[in-house]
């Protein structure tokens, strides 16, 4: 066998072979996984998959007629079936995980300054109650506490204590409510 003959052949047993091979076959492996795939960034993966699986099997490749390219360009073949299969996967998990709408940070912004702005104004009306009632509203209506715990904790009764949430339930309405509302 002749030095020309040699540099023709492919010999993926060692790093200059294999070097040399890749040189030679890369683009013909490149543009057969794209017409296979329709991609040029899978195609990439595919030619890089098919070369690590070369690089990886480089004593075992079949050579046709002292050539890989035949070889490699199954090797791509089954590479691109694999990534479409991946794909297809990992599209239908995705198509079950459930959709939710990104919300926009201004709508969170615009919600909490209306909050702030609504909070300042039932303050303002609470401050306006007699002491009792602002207590009586603290601790059963904002504090979730019971009526009976809240008499114990005024030291009255539990029947004063709904008098007393129910007359700043009224006046609180008739302050917050709008005018034509009145």
């Amino acid at each position: 066998m002749t030095a020309q003959t040699r540099r023709r052949d492919d010999d993926l047993g060692d790093e200059a072979g294999f070097g040399a091979a890749f040189d030679r076959h890369c683009r013909a492996v490149y543009n057969h996984a794209f017409r296979l795939t329709g991609s040029w960034s899978v195609a990439e993966d595919v030619t890089q998959a098919t070369f690590l699986l070369a690089w990886r099997k480089r004593g075992a490749v079949r050579l046709v007629d002292g050539s890989a390219l035949p070889w490699l360009l199954v090797v791509a073949g089954n590479c691109a079936r694999t990534e479409h299969r991946s794909a297809r996967r990992r599209s239908a998990l995705l198509q079950r995980v459930p959709y939710e709408e990104e919300r926009d940070p201004a709508d969170d912004v615009a919600g909490r300054l209306d909050d702030e702005r609504r909070m300042r104004e039932v303050l303002a009306a609470v401050r306006r109650l007699p002491r009792t009632e602002r207590e009586a509203v603290a601790l059963c209506l904002w504090s979730g506490v019971s009526y009976a715990e809240a008499a114990a904790v005024l030291g009255i009764t539990e029947v004063s204590v709904r008098s007393r949430v129910s007359r700043a339930r009224s006046r609180l309405t008739g302050i917050l409510s709008p005018p034509e509302e009145r």
